[in-house]
């Protein structure tokens, strides 16, 4: 059957919206309407080459949607079930997962590699990161899809997949954020604005943040944020005069960017814990002495997928959802068809880009 799609032909080229050729679902995959599917700086760095990716693929790494069809031993969902899109399903047997790290799983990624649809010409297509949310609909393995829970808008439900589990945990996984504590959020995309949303449920006391943008300042406030600092040479001075000179407990940087690293960690109070979300090139280096490591007593720690197990987490999300205190909505600042993805990118890699939510 034959659907369009955003299609990524190679490392570096722009996306084209094309038809392609979907097959059934064979043993063990499921067939999905996409409902809406996320765009963000993640999807970017397939199309430069930062994250490696099989080409040519179909891009698009969360989505929502219903099933249109299943193949033989799907037993979990039905077609006509809402779901949504994981595309780092954990395989329960390699050495993280048996250590209950799941967002670190050795297999999470072989789909991948695999051959799951063909262009109009024949050529062989990759689902991108295992889901290839960039098109009307798309098969994928079971693994990959997760019942949506009661409560939550289809549409909206597209950013669960990815930018919420990952903001949601960084602050309640990796960091571990308390109650009265302080926070820094580096970088107001769609993950940073699910941080700050992320901190506030999780009652911190003071919520800064920071951004290159004085446009972000309404989104953040709306998020949760307390203080908003504009990024520059001095944003460490600034967030240290903003919490009695001490720093932070907590900075989240969620840009992937050498200097908004080093700038978290400067921002945070000695004995503080620096989560780093964002995913940078290798180019990025962050130097760091010996000295103000032993002198600083901070903790450095890199943070996969928010350190999430979505069938876990998914629940505890929607109850969120459910409630008010998690607004999807919020997340999004622009709403584009999928014949409107290329532009998107390109304003991303201009610096104008938001968080596009793709609706179908």
């Amino acid at each position: 059957m034959a659907v369009r799609a955003a299609v990524l032909p190679a490392i570096g080229a722009p996306l084209e919206i094309t038809g392609i050729e979907l097959p059934d679902p064979a043993p063990g995959q499921v067939r999905v309407r996409l409902a809406a599917a996320g765009v963000c700086h993640s999807d970017l760095s397939l199309t430069d080459g930062t994250m490696r990716v099989p080409v040519p693929a179909v891009l698009g790494h969360e989505g929502a949607g219903t099933v249109v069809a299943v193949g033989e031993g799907v037993t979990h969902v039905s077609p006509g079930a809402p779901v949504v899109l994981n595309w780092a399903p954990s395989c329960g047997s390699c050495h993280a997962c048996t250590l209950g790290e799941v967002w670190l799983c050795a297999n999470a990624m072989n789909g991948a590699a695999d051959v799951y649809a063909r262009a109009a010409d024949g050529t062989d297509l990759h689902p991108g990161l295992n889901v290839a949310a960039f098109a009307e609909e798309t098969v994928v393995s079971a693994s990959c899809v997760l019942p949506l829970p009661e409560g939550v808008p289809l549409v909206d439900a597209a950013l669960l997949g990815c930018a919420v589990l990952t903001g949601y945990g960084a602050v309640h996984h990796s960091a571990q954020v308390r109650p009265g504590e302080t926070v820094a959020v580096f970088g107001v995309g769609g993950v940073g604005l699910a941080t700050l949303q992320a901190a506030r449920i999780a009652g911190a006391a003071r919520i800064i943040a920071v951004d290159v943008s004085p446009g972000k300042e309404e989104l953040a406030r709306a998020a949760g944020a307390t203080d908003y600092v504009l990024a520059s040479d001095h944003t460490a001075r600034e967030i240290r005069a903003l919490t009695g000179r001490q720093g932070v407990d907590v900075s989240v940087e969620c840009v992937g960017r050498a200097v908004s690293i080093r700038a978290a960690w400067e921002s945070t109070r000695r004995g503080g814990r620096t989560t780093v979300v964002g995913i940078g090139g290798k180019d990025q280096q962050v130097t760091f002495n010996a000295l103000e490591i032993f002198h600083w007593g901070r903790t450095l720690s890199g943070c996969v997928y928010g350190n999430s197990d979505p069938a876990r987490d998914l629940p505890v999300l929607a109850a969120h959802v459910r409630e008010g205190r998690l607004d999807l909505s919020a997340l999004v600042t622009e709403r584009i068809g999928l014949e409107g993805i290329p532009a998107a990118f390109e304003n991303m890699l201009a610096g104008k880009g938001g968080r596009a939510l793709v609706v179908f």
